[in-house]
């Protein structure tokens, strides 16, 4: 069994899939409490649910790219199993995650959607290193920044690691925290080979 917050479809808004529709399934719990989070709903209750009942859930959206989240989703044991499902089922499977969980576990075909928190989130320092060395060039590291503090960290990251060479790397404007205009202009000033990404469904006023 898996507990599960919602699910539900909308437009993709991160992400290089941004702008397509999407199955989202958000399951419910996170052991980080970050200052900026959007989903505060999902750190408990939810509701007890089978991949077969999820599955039922999911098949009258008509759209076959799905991605599930949370919370953090690699909490709970059963969700490898739900991501090789989907996978089965002809499902193009995405899994958005916090990074601190081992996401060796997951299927490779599973694109990984993995945070890495910066200093003002207040959850910097939970991160799994060793997670990077499982991420390949079609999954996405993505830095939220509220200000110029965190853009040198997610910078000092990038570069210490490699980043760009091994994944895409994505940096993201803390929704109403830092100007998206701001962040452009700093990422085009010192050259970095990264994408600006933007919550789309947010400026559409979308779940």
């Amino acid at each position: 069994m898996l507990k599960v917050t919602e699910i539900y479809k909308s437009i993709q808004g991160e992400s290089r899939f941004a702008g397509y529709p999407c199955i989202f399934i958000r399951l419910t719990g996170c052991n980080l409490r970050c200052s900026y989070c959007d989903t505060r709903y999902a750190y408990n209750k939810g509701k007890d649910m089978s991949i077969a009942q999820i599955l039922d859930n999911i098949k009258p959206f008509k759209t076959k790219l799905v991605q599930i989240t949370g919370g953090e989703p690699l909490l709970q044991k059963e969700t490898p199993q739900l991501a090789q499902k989907l996978l089965s089922l002809g499902y193009k499977v995405l899994i958005g995650t916090n990074g601190t969980q081992d996401i060796s576990k997951i299927d490779k075909r599973v694109v990984k959607l993995m945070d890495i928190k910066c200093p003002d989130s207040k959850e910097s320092e939970k991160i799994l290193w060793g997670n990077l060395r499982h991420l390949k060039i079609n999954d996405e590291i993505k830095f939220v920044l509220c200000g110029r503090k965190d853009y040198s960290f997610a910078k000092s990251i990038v570069n210490k690691y490699g980043l760009t060479k091994s994944t895409r790397v994505v940096f993201s404007p803390s929704f109403k925290t830092l100007s998206s205009n701001k962040l452009a202009g700093w990422i085009l000033k010192d050259g970095l080979g990264i994408r600006l990404g933007l919550q789309i469904h947010k400026y559409l006023n979308l779940a």
